[in-house]
């Protein structure tokens, strides 16, 4: 016999604080039965899609409690407000009996990764994704210099596939036909049904701008997550077995707005939308997990968003690393050693510094004599000394805003 549905429902006068930016175990998020709330940002970084008023339907809460951070804002019922609170543990079951609230969070996620993945390019590269077939040309052109062929080909393959008319399509075979016995390239046809999909190390599992189909589960291996900005690569996340990728192309009907490859050998399970159908039917805990990994990724998002905020070049790089140990779940410890999963070039472009003038920062980051390079990675032999110069660094540039702000008066 399986476990009731168990939701609380919880009123709130007027003026009364639901959830504050900050704290911490959210176990708990909120559906609007009625009333109004408004939600708010120490430092509101991009105007939220749609308003920052919740009514009656709409929730919130869900990033923090189902990725099990922090709160990344904060709630106040603006009018008398009844609301209908669901626990963590409550979610899967909540997903049987009522799928179609979780298929609204769930694209609601994904609209809103879209848009902050958006404004993020905008804030950190200053630039704006193409959203164009088209761009699959300058893709394969980057890969090409590089000569990291099997990218290359997969690239200016779908530009064919996208672009058959294009202006490019002459120098598009002309480069195919030069690299192609270089280049390893799987899956390229259209006609590829097998659930279970093996990709080698270093070849393309999709490229950014190309129309999404699949969504993808890890079963072996890891994937490189990254996007080509101002003719530069920037690895957005290493993904490994049981992530889920590509979801959004899947759920919205729109481009990739990056690319994945495999970072080494993998194993993945690919699943296409009639089949996403089915799963959500059948499969509810596949729903669970994609949306505590959705939720992970907005709680992370908001995070880079946050350190676009930063200043001094060298409080961006601290503040990086220790995100990368928030979203590990690395419990930091004082004098306890800890190595990252990429290099001081990953690290540059994911701050959006340009690799020309990294070297002076980094100079002024390996000053610190308990963070430095081992084995092409770097390395802290005291994860606490992270934490103590990202902090330094945003309460600086918080005094500076507040100095800034007063200025205006």
């Amino acid at each position: 016999m399986s476990n009731p549905l168990q939701l609380a429902i919880v009123n709130f006068k007027k003026g009364s604080y639901i959830i504050v930016e900050g704290k911490q175990k959210a176990d708990s998020f909120y559906i609007i039965q009625k009333g109004r709330v408004k939600l708010a940002k120490e430092v509101e970084i991009v105007e939220e899609e749609g308003g920052n008023i919740l009514t009656t339907g709409d929730f919130f809460g869900v990033i923090s409690t189902m990725s099990s951070h922090s709160h990344i804002e904060t709630a106040m019922a603006i009018e008398d407000t009844t609301l209908i609170s669901v626990h963590r543990d409550q979610y899967g079951l909540l997903i049987k009996q009522n799928t179609p609230v979780a298929m609204k969070i769930i694209q609601g996620f994904s609209k809103k990764m879209r848009y902050l993945d958006e404004a993020l390019t905008r804030l950190t590269f200053r630039t704006t994704a193409s959203g164009e077939p088209s761009h699959l040309f300058e893709i394969g052109e980057y890969y090409a210099k590089l000569n990291q062929y099997n990218q290359a080909y997969y690239a200016y393959y779908r530009y064919l596939q996208y672009c058959p008319t294009g202006i490019n399509v002459k120098t598009v075979k002309q480069r195919m036909s030069l690299i192609q016995p270089y280049a390893k390239a799987v899956y390229l046809e259209d006609t590829a049904t097998a659930f279970n999909r093996v990709y080698p190390k270093s070849t393309m599992i999709f490229s950014e701008n190309e129309p999404g189909k699949e969504l993808y589960i890890i079963q072996k291996g890891s994937i490189k997550i990254t996007k080509i900005v101002d003719n530069k690569e920037v690895m957005l996340a290493i993904l490994r077995e049981g992530d889920i990728f590509g979801e959004m192309a899947l759920l919205e009907n729109k481009p990739r707005s990056a690319s994945a490859v495999a970072y080494e050998d993998s194993t993945l399970l690919a699943v296409n939308r009639e089949n996403f159908k089915i799963m959500v039917a059948r499969q509810p805990q596949l729903i669970t997990k994609l949306t505590t990994l959705l939720a992970e990724r907005l709680w992370f998002i908001n995070k880079q968003l946050a350190n676009t905020l930063i200043t001094n070049p060298l409080g961006k790089l601290y503040d990086a690393l220790l995100m990368q140990l928030e979203k590990n779940r690395i419990r930091i410890n004082p004098q306890e050693s800890y190595t990252f999963e990429f290099g001081p070039k990953e690290l540059i472009t994911m701050v959006g510094l340009p690799l020309s003038e990294g070297d002076v920062y980094l100079k002024q980051l390996f000053d610190n004599k308990r963070v430095r390079i081992v084995d092409n990675k770097l390395f802290t032999s005291d994860m606490e000394e992270i934490l103590k110069q990202a902090e330094y660094f945003k309460k600086m540039e918080k005094i500076e805003r507040s100095r800034r702000e007063a200025a205006k008066y």
